[in-house]
């Protein structure tokens, strides 16, 4: 990724942001934001990145803002104000999280919610968003649009709600926090699993008594700690082969930690429930296998998935053996065709039970059907040590 895209992934949410203090139109401030990025390329063809280019990009956006609402001086008057308009007089401290609350307003529809998080906040563009939704990109950006429509017309707040409102709006902004993680975790992306700890820290600081806010900042926080660990030289490398040493202890103690809080507040959500899943693998070895089972079954109730129950899987495996996880296994066939996890998990456990033709077979079905390279690189040295 070059400099300036790797500034624009960092920089994007935060310069829309500070241009939505001064315009509640979505559209025409990520226009502004669009030009000013058009600006820094040219501008920075020499590698001239000036000193603080978040505030250049904030000056140049809020210049291209103002240019475009006198051009269409002509239509109806586009809204300009010098302050976002908060429904209290609390000083959150960070314009990304009152974008967050805009995005997660309950007017619009949680898949709209989420899809726009992502855009407006994280920087994914429209592409990355329609794969995980399994949308066509045409079909998400027309999304897109709408829902940046409709925030404008229905002129809904550029603000955190006030108190009373807030637990309506949680959910979707935890839903939002941690998508942002899980894209960045799946695809290798450290800055947007970055990205997401810090707004966990965020809406724990705003709202400090909601438990299950504090799960989700753990949960992050015990898996983003493995990261230096979970690539080496490029290459992915499972939880059980890590190398400890590689840890990030402070975040690891502060996941701990953090469960440690929410669960004494009382959490018991599926957020709750995965934290203290990878609390068990935090553990020191050997892991409690059969407590990890509980607790998938426990989240099944909370939140069933075909996800759950083939992690659920993977666990049973460990806890009672290969043929107790493929049987487990074999019942998702239907709901997890096309899903790469799948198939490896199906070829790790019959590698295991010793039926190498049937593991190379799902092996190369999980080959045809990963996308993350060093995913691929990973299954495709899992088949070739199944070869020799």
């Amino acid at each position: 990724m070059s400099e300036l895209a790797a500034l624009y992934r960092a920089e994007h949410g935060r310069v829309l942001a500070a241009l939505l203090a001064r315009t509640r139109d979505f559209p025409l401030a990520e226009e502004a934001v669009h030009d000013a990025f058009a600006a820094a390329a040219e501008q920075w063809r020499d590698g001239a990145i000036p000193p603080n280019p978040r505030a250049w990009l904030v000056r140049v956006a809020t210049n291209k803002l103002i240019d475009r609402v006198r051009r269409r001086a002509r239509f109806p008057e586009v809204e300009m104000v010098d302050e976002p308009a908060p429904d209290d007089d609390r000083d959150v401290g960070d314009d990304r999280l009152r974008l967050i609350f805009t995005c997660c307003h309950p007017a619009l529809a949680p898949e709209a919610q989420v899809a726009l998080t992502l855009r407006t906040v994280a920087g994914l563009t429209t592409d990355e968003i329609a794969a995980l939704f399994l949308a066509e990109p045409a079909a998400m950006a027309q999304r897109l649009v709408r829902t940046q429509k409709k925030i404008r017309d229905a002129r809904i707040p550029y603000s955190v709600p006030a108190p009373d409102k807030l637990a309506e709006r949680l959910t979707a902004v935890l839903a939002v926090v941690y998508l942002v993680f899980t894209e960045g975790y799946a695809n290798l992306r450290d800055e947007l699993c970055d990205e997401a700890v810090r707004l966990g820290h965020l809406v724990c600081e705003l709202l400090p008594t909601e438990p299950e806010a504090r799960a989700l900042l753990a949960l992050m926080q015990l898996q983003h700690a493995r990261r230096a660990a979970r690539v080496v030289d490029g290459e992915l490398v499972l939880l059980a082969d890590q190398d400890r040493a590689r840890w990030d202890h402070p975040l690891l103690a502060d996941g701990l930690a953090a469960l440690d809080a929410a669960l004494a507040a009382g959490a018991h959500g599926p957020y709750a429930l995965q934290a203290a899943i990878a609390g068990l693998h935090a553990q020191p070895p050997p892991t409690d296998w059969a407590q990890i089972v509980e607790l998938y079954d426990d989240l099944l109730v909370a939140q069933p998935s075909p996800l759950v129950e083939l992690n659920r899987a993977i666990a049973l495996a460990f806890a009672r053996g290969p043929a107790a996880g493929l049987a487990a296994l074999d019942r998702l066939r239907f709901a997890l065709p096309e899903d790469h996890l799948y198939h490896a998990a199906r070829a790790d456990l019959l590698a295991r039970l010793g039926r190498r033709d049937d593991a190379a077979r799902a092996y190369r079905a999980a080959l045809a059907r990963v996308t993350q390279p060093a995913e691929r690189r990973l299954l495709e040295r899992r088949l070739a040590e199944l070869s020799s």
